[in-house]
């Protein structure tokens, strides 16, 4: 919501259906040749489409989702302002759960995910994303284990993670603070 008139930026603002639409392709492993040969739209113009630099027409946007097997409603529905700013305040969370705890530090769909993890955790299980992760420990010491080798980060620490790499971690104190920042596995959009 807009502070200054309670209006929300998605009714007032062009909506950004680009990112949307590369983010949905991506996550389908589809080339822009594919989805132009799927769609019947050429690539240059579906190119313009993902960066913004063309607007679709309801039929084209139709013709793209047919071609990544969804909906323009649902693309629409994951469609991102045209500019956003989003403040998540640390008091939000007056409900939260006792330590350990995980909390978004953004909210909605983006194709930016962060979060905080707080106190002893241990993801018990091993990962591997298909994009890019970064994490940060803010306080307290971590253990990871990714690709094969043993990593100790302590207070001030990041780690770099790209795709594809295996790894796990846990937090080794109670007073850990860990933020995570990754790249959106893939569009998750409601149903319409």
């Amino acid at each position: 919501m807009d502070e200054k008139d309670g209006k929300d930026p998605k009714e007032t603002e062009r909506l950004r259906v680009g990112a949307a639409v590369r983010r949905r392709r991506r996550a389908l492993d589809l080339t822009l040749a594919t989805v132009a040969e799927r769609s019947g739209l050429s690539i240059p113009f579906l190119s313009q489409v993902e960066n913004e630099r063309a607007r679709p027409s309801v039929r084209s946007l139709q013709r793209v989702a047919d071609a990544l097997e969804t909906t323009a409603s649902r693309l629409l529905a994951a469609s991102d302002a045209a500019r956003t700013v989003a403040v998540v305040r640390a008091d939000e969370d007056d409900d939260a759960p006792p330590l350990p705890r995980a909390r978004r530090l953004v909210r909605g769909r983006h194709q930016l995910e962060a979060l905080e993890f707080t106190g002893e955790h241990d993801t018990g299980g091993e990962f591997q994303h298909r994009n890019d992760e970064l994490m940060y420990v803010a306080d307290g010491a971590v253990e990871l284990e990714a690709e094969g080798r043993a990593y100790r980060l302590v207070r001030g620490d990041t780690l770099f993670l790209s795709g594809g790499v295996r790894h796990r971690w846990r937090a080794t104190l109670p007073e850990t603070r860990i933020v995570v920042v990754t790249v959106a596995e893939h569009l998750e959009t409601p149903e319409p």
